[in-house]
């Protein structure tokens, strides 16, 4: 049936299955209200005689998506990708959502930011995509390729150019520079450290799970040089560690940041790659990478490999293990200088 609320017209009628519809036309037009009013009812029909799946629409995924996923870290990003892709597929089918649509909207973003930024939206839709053949809303999702992208390599400082830029930030970004590089932890756990999460007798802080980008917690050893930090910061702030005028500090990529970097004569370089920064130097210390992933909070040791190219030397004392198979019959004759001519003639002889 049809009925007002207002100058608008609202359905109501029961599936074959005894669901109850109640729903606004959202048109002020009984014609137009009929005529959704029959399309739906028939549509109820279809699905409950004939098995018909519901149309569910890319709206209907986003709710359901940000809902099922209000756990994750990145839900914030996510919900920025989603509203841009929402001006492209509201009240798109999720049928009719093929592979050309999608690369025709995802082409759009890569002229307007870059290859990589395009693949974090394409990543996005495809987890949709698939979640919804899990929810049994689609048969199966369209075949996506990433866009190809030059390798990024990892960005890290020499002790001597963050000496250079700690001296060039005001104090309390170098204070915060500083314990990110002596600590590793990402920005939002620097910016949101809190008083409760230090204990500065045992010398650790801890990332609670749902702080952490992995989400799960993370225990953090402090050397001398963040206690230091610390202690600096005590009487500032009642609950914030890190603070500026009294206030806690949530923006780190200032305008005082950018400067500071362009008088230390440091390009291509952004607050994260402290982070990196700090790993780069584990590494090249010779902390073994299983030690460093669970320092970092890293998921995943693949998120640590990354890394290991810049230490070399911890590959030094298994280089040996193949070549020992020759010492029988060229071990000892090569040891000395004298023989290696002697063999290199009988080789070419």
């Amino acid at each position: 049936m049809l009925y007002k609320r207002g100058k608008t017209w609202w359905i109501s009628f029961t599936t074959p299955n005894g669901q109850r519809i109640r729903r606004s036309a959202g048109t002020t037009e009984k014609a137009q209200a009929e005529e959704l009013h029959d399309s739906l009812k028939a549509q109820a029909w279809r699905q409950v005689q004939l098995g018909d799946r519901p149309a569910y629409t890319w709206d209907d995924a986003g709710v359901r998506w940000l809902d099922e996923k209000a756990h994750k870290a990145s839900l914030v990003t996510d919900e920025i990708f989603l509203a841009w892709l929402q001006d492209h597929f509201r009240g798109v089918p999720l049928r009719d959502l093929n592979r050309d649509r999608i690369m025709t909207v995802l082409q759009i973003k890569k002229t307007q930011t870059s290859a990589s930024t395009a693949n974090h939206y394409m990543a996005l839709i495809r987890s949709m995509l698939r979640a919804a053949v899990e929810w049994g809303w689609l048969d199966y999702p369209p075949l996506l390729r990433p866009y190809p992208t030059p390798t990024q390599r990892v960005r890290w400082l020499t002790p001597e150019q963050a000496v250079l830029l700690l001296n060039e930030l005001p104090p309390h970004l170098r204070d915060m520079a500083a314990f990110s590089l002596a600590t590793g932890l990402r920005r939002s756990n620097v910016t949101g450290l809190e008083w409760s999460q230090l204990d500065l007798g045992r010398k650790i802080a801890w990332i609670h799970a749902d702080q952490a980008k992995a989400r799960k917690p993370i225990t953090v050893p402090l050397d001398d040089v963040a206690i230091s930090i610390l202690r600096a910061q005590i009487g500032n702030h009642p609950i914030y560690v890190f603070t500026y005028c009294g206030k806690r500090v949530t923006q780190v990529n200032t305008k005082a940041w950018k400067k500071a970097l362009e008088r230390a004569g440091i390009e291509n370089f952004r607050w994260h790659d402290l982070r990196h920064t700090w790993a780069s130097w584990h590494i090249q210390a010779g902390t073994p990478l299983n030690t460093l992933q669970d320092l970092g909070g890293w998921h995943s040791s693949e998120m640590v490999r990354k890394y290991a190219h810049l230490s070399p030397e911890h590959l030094a004392q298994y280089a040996q293990n193949a070549g020992q198979n020759l010492q029988p019959a060229y071990g000892t004759k090569l040891s000395q200088p004298h023989l290696v001519e002697e063999a290199k003639r009988t080789v070419t002889s």
